[in-house]
């Protein structure tokens, strides 16, 4: 996707070094900086700090950083406290796990000598997949939005957090779709939730604008009332972690979102890779919800009048605060699922028609 009209993806190798570079989430959308990570823990703290976010990405971005903790020392020590030490970084997005997983597969039955640059290759290998993937979950998706089309005005889509190519190495999974109707020159405007209290809608706002697609950013309050009033054809947001069942752990919001779309009669669709499915978890019940700092709703972040980011307190030190980072959207809710071999009913059946190779033994 675009940054200034240059074709930038969020995360990449650099040329002739060992490091990647990143755009740092965190600067965003007041200041956009880019940042070079050449060890394991500067990727494990861009990981925990959000200076990258989104399932997708935080997936690509741990396998890079078993990578380059193999330059630094390829023995099996090093590997397993490389993967212990990304493992813990964030709880609930499940591609971390899976990237490391396949990490794992990949360099553990090779020679010491060999791992370094078989590492690189796997990691190179998880991103350009992301892509790819991407951009087939954008066309599965485009094929249902045909099906809200309106004849005489913009298609309307909410959205809620940011799944956009943000989230992921490049394409996006929930904003994927709206991107290849875009590009396909259909009229659509994007409800965009402020998605409090990380604002990562401010970050979809930004990339939007970014490739010139209209959007109107929104309260997330107000999520229920443009529903009501049939301001909106369609939801789509995207997931960290879709439990067997088709239950789905997403940004905090997400649940209430879902009911009032249920209530209003909108469709309501979950897209993601399969990276982000997690066969293993039986359902919602079992995912863990990220717990993070209070100071997320304590302080706010914004520009001051001389155009200097600022960091603002609105509570007290001592206010008690509860800041779950994400809630769990139950199948029953949720239209469709999509995914980069097609869309599905959120459900173990639905799943295992796009996936019956991971048709194992029931829980």
């Amino acid at each position: 996707m675009n940054i200034h009209g240059i074709p930038t993806r969020c995360i990449r190798p650099v040329p002739g070094a060992m490091a990647v570079d990143i755009i740092d989430q965190t600067e965003l959308p007041q200041r956009y900086r880019e940042r070079r990570l050449v060890t394991l823990e500067e990727v494990a703290r861009a990981i925990r700090t959000m200076q990258v976010r989104g399932a997708p990405l935080i997936g690509a971005t741990a396998a890079y950083g078993v990578a380059l903790a193999m330059v630094r020392d390829n023995g099996d020590p090093a590997l397993d406290a490389a993967l212990a030490t990304l493992a813990a970084t964030r709880p609930t997005a499940v591609n971390l796990h899976w990237a490391l997983a396949r990490m794992e597969r990949c360099l553990r039955p090779l020679a010491p000598e060999r791992r370094i640059e078989s590492a690189w290759q796997e990691a190179g290998a998880i991103a350009e997949e992301d892509v790819a993937q991407n951009r087939a979950l954008g066309q599965h998706g485009l094929a249902l939005l045909r099906n809200l089309r309106p004849a005489d005005r913009p298609l309307e889509i909410m959205t809620h957090c940011n799944a956009g190519w943000l989230a992921t190495v490049d394409q996006g999974t929930a904003l994927a779709p709206v991107y290849a109707a875009f590009d396909a020159g259909w009229p659509i405007h994007v409800w965009v939730s402020e998605t409090r209290p990380r604002n990562q809608g401010l970050l979809t706002a930004w990339e939007l604008a970014q490739h010139g697609v209209p959007h109107t950013v929104i309260a997330d309050n107000a999520a229920g009332l443009l529903l009501a009033q049939g301001r909106v054809d369609g939801a789509i947001v995207g997931a960290d972690r879709i439990a067997a069942n088709g239950d789905v752990a997403n940004k905090v919001g997400t649940y209430l979102k879902a009911l009032a779309a249920r209530e209003a009669g909108v469709p309501f669709y979950v897209a993601a890779p399969r990276s982000t499915v997690d066969f293993a978890c039986p359902s919602g019940a079992h995912i863990p919800i990220e717990e993070r700092h209070g100071d997320e709703l304590r302080l706010v972040t914004g520009l001051d009048n001389q155009g200097h980011r600022q960091r603002l307190r609105q509570l007290d030190n001592d206010c008690q605060v509860a800041n779950p980072a994400f809630d769990v959207t139950p199948h029953g809710l949720v239209q469709a699922l999509i995914t980069e071999r097609g869309s599905c009913p959120a459900s173990r059946e639905g799943l295992l028609a796009l996936y019956p190779e991971e048709n194992h033994e029931p829980f």
